[in-house]
């Protein structure tokens, strides 16, 4: 089966069983610092509860001007109970004092310009510069990460160098899609325990590697 139908399949089934992660565009917005942001507050939290936290965060400080005088004990309080809501508070308020300083309170659309910014990563800036920016690249996390194993795709035990290994194999025209329809498959069906095999619509051409149980 084909890339760019494997990826219809994932993004057809996790529409239907209402993968959280889909619910990001509406509940944020297009904008890039909205992007950067939630991207930011991701790390290591449920879709659910980031959205939430995202939403109370960009309503008081929807730029980096508004963001940059909010006292750090108040970003904190809007963006808690996101995992590590201390430090990714540090990082917000000094990712916008950055963003004034050196491009003019624009989120920059290089990957270089993006990856110094605190609190952004390589996933981070991937995802910022495809969401927001229409780039052609690919953010791995976890679920892209253990999908791209499960299937086959790649052989690696990092999500860095899954990264590597997909950014040289996947054509451009489908690097774009690839995040939200792996996170979004990996919420609903392709879980990191007992994912549901016996529901998945790639069951037939998923060699499963790794997959001790199943549902």
């Amino acid at each position: 089966m084909k890339i760019g139908r494997m990826l219809l399949l994932m993004q057809r089934e996790s529409s239907r069983r209402g993968a959280p992660v889909l619910s990001v565009e509406s509940a944020i917005g297009r904008g890039p610092f909205a992007i950067l942001v939630f991207t930011v507050l991701s790390a290591r939290t449920r879709d659910e509860t980031t959205i939430k936290a995202g939403r109370r965060l960009l309503s008081r400080a929807p730029t980096p001007q508004k963001l940059a005088r909010l006292p750090l004990p108040q970003i904190q309080k809007l963006i808690y109970p996101v995992g590590f809501y201390k430090t990714k508070a540090r990082h917000l308020h000094s990712l916008s004092l950055a963003l004034l300083r050196d491009f003019g309170g624009k989120v920059p659309s290089a990957f270089e310009s993006l990856i110094p910014l605190p609190g952004v990563g390589m996933k981070t800036a991937n995802i910022v510069l495809a969401s927001a920016f229409g780039k052609d690249t690919i953010g791995v996390d976890t679920h892209v990460h253990r999908i791209s194993n499960r299937l086959g795709w790649v052989k690696a035990k990092s999500p860095e160098k899954t990264s590597a290994i997909l950014n040289k194999t996947i054509p451009d025209k489908f690097r774009r899609r690839l995040n939200m329809s792996m996170v979004a498959f990996g919420q609903t069906v392709c879980t990191p325990l007992r994912p549901f095999c016996t529901e998945c619509p790639l069951t037939k051409v998923c060699p499963k590697i790794g997959v001790t149980s199943r549902r």
